[in-house]
């Protein structure tokens, strides 16, 4: 059963959207350089400081000018390259799996956050500690094709559970007030929407991480079949400026939260930019501890991810990934 809580935040959210649409990032505008449209699927935020800082260098060293385009969603950042409007999306493997199912010719360039970054989350009392007490509770997804709800199902699915054994109510990005005022009794979000709640007041709570029990990629760079033709050698010099902008932030985290207050929309409290910069730093890092270069995909664990969205019926056909993951970004071990 799935019901709606009424969002609080539409206004805010309508006025987000009208920021920084179109900005150019990093665009150091060097005689003759590359320009290339980055499709995100936010608004530009915290997380995406090393992407958004203009005095920064890490793209204009490689004679690249970068556009970046907000999103709401990941589906909105495929749809952006599908359309034309951008040359690379900035996604979540749920979206790359559903544009795919439907017939989209896509690859898969680099691992943005192998590490999972999703939860579930209940308050003490609830006493909810394992997937297996999730039965029969009433469960808050920021939207129903968000990855809030994708990942909620996965792990049900490790529980032995179904979306018929729980109630799932879409409650909007604010999904922590529906949680503190007891309309849900846990809800899905990611380790920084976490870190958000903690510090608007939520108390003492219980956390199931997904990668505990599925740990597979929360974000990746996308492009079309198309693109990939046409300007490879353009989104390999990005990716170099990318894996350089990650290794900046890493070693520079209060720089880099410092920053995120003058170009991220949620960056306005230095002090949780910190925490929110610290917890992406540490979901950039590669899956296996055995590997030391950024952004390899596995593809047996993408190909785990896509064969799970098949079995949960999130997509309809089975996926083979193979021909979809680039292999110069590919695991070998």
């Amino acid at each position: 059963m799935i019901k709606t809580i009424s969002k609080l935040s539409t206004l805010a959210l309508l006025s987000l959207a009208l920021v920084a649409c179109g900005d150019d990032i990093n665009s150091a505008k060097k005689e003759g350089a590359e320009k290339l449209r980055v499709a995100s699927w936010s608004q530009p935020i915290t997380e995406q400081t090393n992407i958004l800082a203009e005095n920064k260098d890490f793209f204009s060293k490689q004679n690249m000018e970068i556009k970046f385009i907000p999103g709401a969603g990941g589906g909105d950042a495929i749809k952006n390259i599908a359309s034309g409007k951008a040359d690379i999306a900035f996604t979540d493997p749920g979206s790359l799996f559903s544009a795919l199912d439907k017939g989209e010719k896509l690859i898969a360039l680099y691992d943005i956050y192998p590490r999972n970054v999703f939860n579930v989350v209940s308050l003490k009392e609830s006493n909810i500690t394992k997937p297996e007490d999730l039965k029969g509770k009433k469960i808050g997804v920021y939207s129903l094709s968000s990855g809030t709800r994708q990942n909620l199902l996965v792990l049900l699915n490790k529980a032995g559970l179904t979306e018929d054994d729980v109630e799932i109510i879409e409650t909007g990005v604010l999904n922590f007030a529906p949680l503190m005022q007891g309309q849900v009794d846990a809800t899905a979000a990611t380790d920084t929407g976490l870190a958000t709640g903690k510090a608007k007041g939520l108390g003492d709570v219980e956390v199931m991480e997904v990668k505990d029990y599925f740990n597979y990629s929360s974000d990746l760079f996308v492009v079309t079949e198309k693109t990939y033709e046409q300007k490879k050698d353009e989104l390999y010099a990005f990716l170099e400026g990318y894996k350089a902008s990650v290794k900046w932030m890493m070693e520079n985290t209060e720089e880099a939260a410092k920053l995120a207050v003058k170009y991220a929309i949620d960056g306005k409290n230095e002090a949780h930019n910190v925490k929110i910069i610290e917890l992406r730093n540490a979901s950039s890092l590669p899956l296996s501890n055995d590997v030391a270069e950024l952004g390899l995909m596995s593809l047996s664990n993408l190909q785990n991810a896509a064969d799970m969205y098949y079995e949960l019926g999130i997509i309809s056909q089975k996926l083979n990934l193979t021909p979809v993951v680039n292999k110069k970004y590919m695991l070998t071990k």
